[in-house]
């Protein structure tokens, strides 16, 4: 299951994978102001895109809703509705509600930190999926599982409730993201979308009876690395869990491509039998490319939470370089035509191309031609045309890829 934040990261997911895509609109979710986000009158395009790929669409509505919102909840789920949205994930009552009387999915948002069977079974009469407490361990996951097996707790549908964990991305130093600090702050709720990440900056803790400066072993004590479990995904897999949630609504499509990618080998591995360590070690090194805060189990496999990511920003290991956009696309001869707006690009580069239907790709440059004559490079203020083995539009960002360390 992946993120999308924009139409940008939509289809980087459905290239790239993933059998179910996420996505906000307006603001009644939990990256109100973290992403783009879509509006209203995109919801058929994305549902149609996704259906014609066998893919289902999720409609995250997962905020605090107060009455003033209970209109446009109910506007939002009637568009969803219509336009072929699968489900809704959600965590207020009034969300779940309105979701049954209108026939639509309902999946059970982390946000309501289901921990136990006896939680499950209750939420099992409004909905067909639960997505965990991200604080549980993968033994207590197995247990609620197994449950489930045993007892055949089944959804509204009648089928057996089906599990969902995070699996990649982001993670809060609050429970299931159930933080109030922004709040406090800035007067901007993080359970209303609007968090300020106030957790991801340096502080300096003073005793404020003696003023002593008490030593902290981080700086960013509140900031946890990212998630990250490709290398124990046949222990996941063991558990009982359906789906394995990528986190990054907020991040760049080049994210969702990869990550999706790499989940979805590494998924598929265990398929055919050729997940193993050195697959893994591959799958960790093209993660650790785009963005992360570096990365570690969560709770999963018993651990407590001390695994603080070493700065405020991306530990990537790679960044991208805008160099210009495109022009046209020649079918035939397989050929982008691209203006370029800033820096150089040569021929070697490894170049990210984007836009909301190309979605995000990856390609070397193999030659360049500038006025029909073959160049080396091609410099801020040049039309140059560069084979592509895929659709480009005026619409596109071109972007150079750059090893940083």
């Amino acid at each position: 299951m992946a993120p999308a934040g924009n139409f940008e990261s939509l289809q980087a997911a459905i290239d790239n994978g993933a059998d179910s895509v996420y996505f906000g609109v307006a603001q009644l979710n939990m990256r109100a102001r973290a992403a783009i986000n879509f509006t209203v009158d995109d919801l058929p395009e994305i549902a149609a895109r996704c259906e014609s790929k066998g893919i289902r669409s999720y409609l995250t509505l997962n905020t605090i809703i107060y009455d003033h919102d209970l209109s446009l909840v109910q506007a939002l789920l009637k568009k969803a509705k219509a336009a072929g949205v699968t489900a809704v994930i959600a965590m207020d009552q009034a969300v779940i509600a309105a979701a049954r009387q209108l026939g639509l999915a309902v999946h059970i948002s982390t946000q309501l930190n289901v921990t136990n069977i006896e939680t499950l079974r209750f939420y099992a009469h409004f909905a067909d999926t639960m997505v965990l407490s991200r604080e549980l361990s993968l033994s207590q996951v197995r247990k609620i599982a197994d449950r489930v097996e045993r007892d055949r707790i089944t959804g509204p549908g009648g089928a057996l409730v089906r599990i969902e964990i995070f699996g990649h991305g982001a993670l809060c130093m609050a429970v299931s993201g159930k933080c109030y600090l922004s709040l406090h702050a800035y007067n901007a709720s993080a359970n209303r979308g609007a968090c300020k990440q106030n957790c991801r900056k340096k502080y300096r803790v003073i005793d404020r009876e003696t003023g002593f400066e008490i030593e902290l072993d981080n700086d960013y004590m509140m900031s946890p690395k990212d998630l990250c479990t490709i290398d124990f995904l046949d222990e996941i897999q063991a558990a009982g869990i359906s789906i394995l949630k990528v986190e990054g609504r907020g991040r760049a499509p080049e994210y969702v491509a990869e990550t999706t990618r790499c989940y979805r080998e590494a998924l598929d591995s265990l398929c055919d039998g050729s997940y193993s360590k050195a697959r893994i070690a591959g799958w960790i090194q093209r993660l650790q490319a785009v963005y992360n805060r570096g990365f570690w189990s969560g709770y999963y496999l018993g651990q407590k939470l001390g695994e603080w990511s070493p700065g405020s920003g991306s530990q990537a290991r790679q960044k991208k370089v805008y160099l210009g956009k495109g022009r046209h696309y020649y079918p035939e001869a397989g050929i982008g035509e691209f203006s370029i707006d800033a820096y150089d690009v040569k021929v070697g580069d490894k170049i990210l191309i984007t836009g909301p239907t190309t979605g995000a790709k990856e390609t070397r440059v193999k030659s360049i031609m500038i006025d029909d004559v073959k160049a080396g490079s091609a410099q801020k203020g040049d039309i140059c045309t560069l084979p592509v083995d895929f659709k480009i539009r005026p619409s596109d960002k071109l972007y150079k890829l750059v090893s940083i360390r």
